[in-house]
């Protein structure tokens, strides 16, 4: 899964309607520049892609009274809507998606029922202890790595890693279940993108063709 889909569609959700320099504005924001692959160049070329598919529509608006170009904004669409949310429930649960994709799907679980979220991560956690038993059927970790030489260091990092994901998603069951947060339903949302003209603090400067778009 490409993390850029998730954060271009949520963002979008989020504003209702927002032209592409919004997007990138609000991508940067969370600092997605730093985190995934969500340069402008990609950011555009997934707004194009998706209005193509169907995920979004595209509206023309009318040009600047201070002359400016006319800009294209876009809006989610139900299928749209609907794709969203199954990229949010998939990288919850799967627990080898790559840094990126989980990180967006974090960044939207809120948009959620507090019960699926939990329902979702508790799911997260069996496929991690499912792998981490796979891995332990060759590799025993009392053992130490040593045992399989230096390759035994592999082994030794995904048990590792398997361990810390599952301590860090139990964490956060704890706390969505201890009521933190304000999931969908339950009142006034996060808000987590900018409002018209908001400056950004984090925006990277960098120009492209595609801000005037």
């Amino acid at each position: 899964m490409s993390a850029i889909r998730l954060l271009v569609l949520g963002a979008v959700r989020q504003h209702g309607r927002a032209h592409g320099y919004q997007v990138r504005n609000d991508l940067e924001y969370w600092g997605a520049h730093e985190w995934s692959n969500a340069k402008p160049g990609s950011i555009y070329h997934a707004l194009k892609q998706m209005a193509k598919q169907g995920l979004l529509i595209e509206h023309e608006t009318a040009p600047s009274t201070a002359g400016g170009p006319p800009r294209t904004e876009y809006e989610i669409t139900e299928a749209g809507t609907e794709e969203c949310f199954r990229l949010v429930r998939e990288a919850l649960t799967s627990y080898d998606q790559k840094m990126d994709v989980k990180s967006a799907a974090i960044g939207f679980i809120v948009e959620l029922p507090r019960a699926e979220a939990v329902t979702l991560l508790k799911e997260r956690i069996r496929g991690i202890e499912a792998w981490r038993s796979s891995v332990t059927e060759h590799y025993v970790p009392e053992g130490g790595p040593e045992q399989l030489g230096h390759i035994g260091e592999i082994m030794n990092l995904w048990v590792h890693t398997a361990d810390a994901e599952s301590e860090w998603t139990r964490g956060l069951i704890a706390r969505i279940e201890g009521g933190a947060y304000t999931f969908a339903g339950e009142g006034e949302p996060f808000v987590g993108v900018l409002g018209e003209g908001e400056e950004n603090p984090y925006a990277t400067g960098e120009r492209h063709p595609g801000d005037a778009r």
